[in-house]
């Protein structure tokens, strides 16, 4: 493959380039070689890191979580043993958010089951906002 431009980066990956460039200056991107001109010249293997760094925030690894997976290798390279850790301590994270979200979202059914939606002054969801501020 020949080399590619930064915009062909960008379009390929789907990330911006202000986001290519800052992926590169935090390490998370091999800063790749320059023409003589000082236009930056990428190759398969940034593409590949790219969308593996891409990938891993849609699914919400954080950039720690994404940094420490590029340290141990990356894609093609890291232990799975090393990055299952990572991903289970995600999953964690991810179970835990699931389970606050079902609570929230029972406590605000039950609230507006109650509301009459008349146009009163009585409404559960003003009483029950009001009373997280004024236990």
């Amino acid at each position: 493959m020949a080399g590619l431009s930064i915009g062909e980066l960008a379009r390929r990956t789907g990330v911006h380039i202000e986001t290519i460039r800052y992926f590169e200056k935090v390490g998370m991107l091999d800063v790749p070689d320059r023409t003589e001109g000082g236009h930056r010249v990428y190759t398969q293997p940034h593409v590949r890191v790219l969308s593996f760094i891409k990938r891993a925030r849609e699914l919400g690894f954080t950039p720690k979580e994404v940094r420490t997976m590029l340290a141990l290798g990356g894609p093609g390279e890291a232990c799975c043993d090393e990055v299952q850790e990572i991903a289970v301590h995600h999953l964690e994270q991810v179970r835990g958010k699931i389970a606050d979200l079902a609570r929230l979202e029972r406590l605000l059914a039950s609230t507006v089951e109650r509301c009459s939606g008349g146009h009163v002054p009585d409404c559960p969801v003003i009483d029950m906002l009001d009373q997280s501020i004024h236990p």
